[in-house]
């Protein structure tokens, strides 16, 4: 059964102003990198937008400046630690500090954990979380330094509710869930302030990606403009995390009563599912 898809909700409610910004998002070259870059845009930011392709990280700049903004095109692997701290380095540089880190960009890697090898798991969390927080540690001391700046953790809600098939991505999330917290409790006089945004499953080309067996759950995708939208909702709220649809949280927290009859019954539905389809 393959996932069904709701259409879009159109604009995102204007909430904060944010012009004069200066806001760096990573992952920006497609799906919800670029849909978060074009909402700061639409808010007035001034913007460095980070991904590995050149020719889209183009073409996501040029929707971002039809909206009036100034864009900087950082062109940045998160798998590599040199490119990560030109990268910091870049966009210090170009917007002269950044107040908004946006930490979207990562890889997926839906592969059951007999077949995972070691080097795949280094590389998932390369990109999933040794990037992002070498990132984040290379830009929090002009942010501390203001007294005020920050910081968005694009995680996922396998995160938290241990997605089979993908334990390598789930674990890589669950690390820059737990880091964000702690960094968000170690912060908190200094005005620097953290939002984790859970997402569902996102109509997104992360879904497509070759190398990665095939998505099949039947869950229903939302839209990135969705995404957006609550994403901005929780940042106007000044929240610390963010389900997206908000009901994972519930979700959430029967598993945490109940880990292991989670366990055992998401063990017995995949049990069933591969029945089903043998």
């Amino acid at each position: 059964m393959a996932p069904s898809r709701r259409v879009s909700y159109g604009a995102v409610p204007m909430g904060i102003d944010h012009t004069g910004s200066r806001v760096l998002v990573t992952g920006a070259s497609s799906g919800i990198g670029m849909g978060l870059a074009e909402e700061f845009a639409r808010r007035g930011a001034v913007l460095a937008v980070s991904g590995r392709d050149g020719d889209r990280l183009a073409a996501s700049a040029e929707t971002c400046r039809a909206h009036g903004a100034t864009v900087h095109e950082l062109i940045a692997d998160l798998g590599d630690n040199d490119s990560v701290d030109r990268l910091a380095a870049d966009a210090l540089s170009a917007l002269g500090g950044v107040d908004i880190l946006v930490n979207n960009a990562g890889i997926p890697k839906r592969r059951h954990t007999r077949e995972l090898d070691a080097a795949t798991v280094d590389s998932v969390m390369q990109v999933n979380f040794l990037g992002p927080t070498r990132l984040t540690l290379a830009l929090l001391p002009q942010m501390i330094e203001r007294g005020g700046g920050r910081v968005v953790n694009v995680s996922s809600v396998a995160a938290t509710l241990s997605s089979p098939g993908e334990s390598a991505y789930d674990a890589s999330k669950a690390a820059l869930s737990v880091f964000s917290e702690a960094m968000a409790i170690d912060l908190w006089d200094d005005g620097v302030k953290v939002l984790v945004v859970y997402p569902g499953v996102v109509d997104t080309p992360l879904f497509t990606q070759p190398d990665n067996d095939p998505f099949t759950a039947p869950v229903e995708f939302i839209t990135v403009g969705e995404l957006v939208r609550d994403t901005f909702d929780a940042l106007d709220r000044d929240a610390l995390e963010v389900y997206i649809p908000a009901y994972f949280k519930d979700i959430v927290t029967g598993k945490a009563n109940n880990v292991e009859g989670f366990v055992a019954g998401t063990a017995e539905y995949m049990r069933q599912q591969a029945a089903g389809s043998a």
